[in-house]
């Protein structure tokens, strides 16, 4: 796994570019407009993510934006998910918390100080290759290694068997925390707290 920059325990890098199993995770930018409608407006997508449906180029423009701004505010990184740095094939991204001793995570959890919370995509075409996993399991070593984080955490339904089966497979273990209630378009999700093994 390689870095373009060196992160402070708080302060994203400037720059962010991630390599490592297979897969090069780089920033998005305005030209990928409209692979992002061609990954994210699709029924599975709807389906586990809080992402807008449908989801057009002008919802695009105003997700970068939104997902730039959070970066600023050193809140979190989205990356395009590419195998050589051109095409996208989806999104991972990786929420900090700053407030890690607040967090419910489970009888078994020591208290964190920084949680670093992963949530991704993977477009239709590009599905079963692995992609998920190796974006998590990449993801996860960047929120330890670069951006100090003591705890690294996944957000699953419970009938999202999908992302439960990649949890597994990267070290993830769901915890006997409170589940979490959060909103979309179409009303609540809730979502069990799996946690990874140092």
């Amino acid at each position: 796994m390689t870095s373009s920059s060196e992160a402070s325990a708080y302060i994203l890098p400037t720059e962010i570019r991630v390599q490592g199993h297979g897969l090069w995770l780089r920033e998005w930018t305005d030209d990928d407009v409209p692979a992002m409608v061609e990954l994210f407006d699709e029924p599975e997508i709807d389906r586990w993510t809080p992402l807008a449906s449908p989801f057009d180029a002008e919802t695009a423009r105003a997700y970068l934006k939104r997902a730039r701004g959070a970066r600023a505010l050193n809140r979190g990184i989205q990356l395009a998910i590419t195998v050589d740095g051109g095409e996208p094939c989806g999104e991972v991204l990786l929420f900090v918390d700053t407030d890690g001793p607040d967090i419910d995570l489970g009888s078994d959890a020591a208290r964190p100080t920084r949680v670093g919370e992963i949530a991704y995509g993977i477009g239709a075409r590009h599905r079963r290759q692995g992609l998920a996993g190796r974006s998590v399991r990449l993801m996860t070593e960047y929120a330890r290694a670069e951006l100090g984080a003591d705890a690294v955490i996944l957000r699953i339904a419970p009938e999202n068997a999908p992302s439960i089966a990649v949890a597994r497979a990267t070290g993830f273990h769901r915890t006997d925390a409170r589940p979490v209630t959060r909103e979309r378009a179409d009303g609540q999700v809730v979502l069990d707290t799996w946690l990874h093994h140092a």
